[in-house]
């Protein structure tokens, strides 16, 4: 999932729960489905987490359907929406078969909503999602699928350019390993969205493009399972993510992400990746050692240097030793000063196109790591902090732009502005400026 559609995209993004669970039902039990769409706040102290590949395609959401509204009215109130989309549908070249194929049997669906609108307030630390998606068997089953895989895995390798670890590991935290794709109906599911009209554009462009992909004959209704956002599949593609870049690299004329045989969906994401930007023999990222005194202005995702170049300011690999040239990259702090530092490459940015939660990015590029056989990230975490909630991200903005460091809006999202703003107080209380916006911080604030 840029031009003139990436504010669309960025919205679009899809918002993931993950449960408290152990390791081993974790590697069954996959992160639950995020909603969608919203902004993701920056990596710093919220986590927002996507289903499914998010850029994806840039289509333009104007022509389907009215602005977002809310409606109410249940299942009467959606059967009469139905018989309108019915009409949108046809004008977007959607046979009258087609429609009522997939929409037999359709009814509103108010788990779906429920799901959708219980989850603002959720937010999870970096470590404990890390706990979670690198954890031993989550690790101990991505080398055993790619054992299973190995044939097939090297030759979408050779083909697209794309690491097989890193496709594994996206595989294992979308699904594990395709254990838990998701059972609900995908048409159903996106009708209720689309009907309750938060996001009613956004789910009706994912709607259009789920019929189309019936359409096409790729799969059938009763097989267009997947989350309860309209993620598909064994890495969770949404529709028109499917249509824009799934492939059908075992030649049986179906672009089938949802077979037993995870083949076209592994290719299809490689694929995704591959025309997002991916860098061959480019590593997502390397834990690093900052130096005493670190300028942690520096931390910033905008301040691209080489290796060589943060070397000279001191910046070196966790294993003490200069990081290779693999390109420009900037240092990232996912928990601020007190956290693991890394140094990242332009295939972070190509894998943040599939989810753009920096703790996302970094799970999936462990995991790979791991997979391959490298490496636990060795810095601690600051574990006594946790992550804010929604509204009290929204307190710390208001709190720090009352104390004069202007966050230039307040909307309970942590992105570079609020950054900015906590490293102002951070710098006017002798603290070190790393722009982590931690509960402490609020505390400080209170």
């Amino acid at each position: 999932m840029r031009c003139a559609f990436i504010l669309v995209a960025i919205c679009a993004a899809v918002y993931l729960n993950l449960m408290n669970i152990s390791d081993v039902y974790a590697q069954t039990l996959p992160p639950e489905p995020r909603r969608v769409p919203h902004t993701v706040t920056q990596t710093q102290t919220v986590f927002a987490f996507a289903s499914a590949p998010m850029l994806r395609p840039f289509i333009n959401l104007a022509p389907y359907g009215p602005p977002t509204i809310q409606k109410t009215g249940g299942d009467a109130g959606f059967k009469h929406w139905v018989r309108n989309f019915r009409h949108r549908a046809a004008a977007q070249g959607i046979r009258v078969q087609t429609f009522d194929r997939a929409f037999r049997g359709a009814r509103y669906d108010p788990d779906v909503i429920r799901r959708d609108r219980n989850q603002s307030e959720f937010t999870k630390t970096i470590w404990d999602y890390l706990d979670s998606a690198v954890s031993g068997p989550r690790i101990k089953n991505g080398k055993a699928a790619l054992r299973k895989h190995r044939i097939k895995l090297n030759a979408i390798e050779a083909r697209y350019g794309v690491d097989k670890e890193v496709v594994v590991a996206i595989w294992g935290l979308e699904s594990a390993y395709g254990s838990f794709k998701g059972d609900n109906n995908v048409v159903q599911s996106l009708a209720t969205l689309a009907f309750d009209g938060r996001r009613g554009r956004f789910f009706e462009a994912q709607l259009i493009a789920a019929l189309k992909i019936l359409q096409n004959g790729d799969t059938s209704p009763p097989n267009m399972t997947g989350s309860w956002a309209g993620a598909m599949g064994h890495t969770q593609f949404i529709p028109t993510s499917y249509l824009a870049y799934a492939v059908d690299f075992n030649g049986d004329g179906k672009r089938d992400i949802w077979s037993v045989d995870p083949t076209d969906a592994l290719a299809s994401t490689a694929a995704y990746l591959a025309r997002s930007g991916w860098i061959k023999d480019q590593p997502w990222g390397v834990e690093v050692n900052l130096p005493h005194g670190f300028n942690y202005a520096l931390a910033n995702r905008n301040i691209r240097n080489s290796p060589s170049k943060w070397a000279q300011l001191g910046v070196v690999g966790a294993n003490g030793k200069s990081v290779p040239n693999y390109g420009m990259a900037s240092i990232l702090l996912p928990a601020g000063g007190q956290g693991a530092a890394f140094m990242i490459f332009k295939n972070f940015s190509v894998i943040e196109r599939y989810n753009t939660a920096d703790a996302y990015v970094i799970g999936v590029g462990n995991l790979s790591d791991r997979i391959k056989g490298g490496p636990k990230i060795k810095a601690s975490w600051p574990r006594s902090d946790r992550a804010l909630t929604f509204s009290e991200r929204k307190e710390l903005q208001r709190r720090l732009t009352a104390a004069g460091f202007d966050t230039r809006g307040i909307d309970g999202k942590i992105g570079p502005l609020t950054s900015q703003a906590v490293r102002r107080f951070q710098r006017s209380k002798g603290l070190v400026p790393d722009g982590y916006a931690s509960f402490g911080l609020l505390k400080r604030l209170r």
